[in-house]
């Protein structure tokens, strides 16, 4: 395999789980290879759709799994709605279905929030979802409020096989209630790699999207106009990664298949 893509690639956009770990548990090789990126001349960001924690809680949870993480390391679809907000709606009455890190998050970047007369409903990863949540939102959705969502997976994968119903499956039900489609602002919106190259001067050429979902990690980078690898230690399996139109630009077991491929273009 021609790993030369790889080697002109500047920085590399980790998704985690799944991709990195999964729940508490390190995929073999994922340490190892994040503390290595910068001996081989890389630049890395934690790029996750999980907006249920907030950016500096990704922080202390790296750490705290032994991963080497610093704040200019870690960029949410949380993050990037804040951002989203702030530029354009900063006048929006704001109701949020989503988890108190993300309402801290939401708040640090100036969103109002409220409870009643909302214009605008923000839906993301909501681990602390209660049933009045869904009653206030398909509410405010049937009056007219703009709905837009933090990102657009299904489910979070998570040890055993198992998996929690993730953003994407709030707004199904949504949707199905109200009758209105989300915009999402996470991956696979471009938006997510145009703003880590915004941030850091690294065109999108020279960035490389990691990952375990075709539609997400996969699909930011095809729409970015990034390198793209999947890694088979997640959500894809062999039956969806042969159905898929567009292929990954690689496609390895895992992120120790990739510090090995690193290594040895080095």
């Amino acid at each position: 395999m021609d790993f030369k893509k790889l080697l002109d690639c500047e920085l590399f956009l980790f998704d985690m789980d799944g991709t990195l770990y999964l729940g508490d548990e390190i995929y073999d090789g994922a340490i190892e290879l994040m503390e290595d990126l910068p001996r081989l001349g890389k630049k890395y960001i934690y790029l996750t759709n999980n907006s249920s924690r907030a950016g500096e809680d990704y922080i202390t949870r790296l750490k705290k799994l032994g991963f080497p993480c610093e704040a200019e390391n870690v960029f949410t679809s949380g993050m990037a709605t804040g951002l989203f907000l702030r530029r354009t709606r900063p006048e929006a009455r704001v109701f949020l279905v989503g988890t108190a890190a993300f309402r801290r998050e939401l708040l640090s970047y100036g969103v109002n929030l409220v409870e009643e007369n909302a214009d605008t409903v923000v839906v993301g990863f909501d681990t602390e979802l209660v049933y009045e949540k869904l009653d206030k939102a398909c509410h405010f959705l049937r009056r007219g409020a703009a709905f837009i969502a933090a990102n657009p997976d299904w489910v979070c994968p998570m040890p055993a096989d198992e998996v929690l119903p993730d953003c994407g499956s709030i707004c199904a039900l949504l949707t199905a209630s109200s009758g209105v489609e989300p915009f999402y602002i996470g991956k696979p919106n471009r938006a997510m790699v145009d703003e880590v190259s915004a941030m850091t001067g690294i065109d999108n050429s020279r960035i490389c999207a990691v990952g375990d979902r075709l539609y997400t990690d996969i699909a930011v980078a095809q729409n970015a106009g990034a390198v793209s690898v999947l890694v088979m230690s997640g959500e894809t399996d062999e039956t969806i990664l042969a159905a898929a139109e567009r292929k990954p630009d690689y496609v390895l077991p895992s992120v120790k298949e990739l510090h090995q491929a690193l290594v040895n273009v080095e």
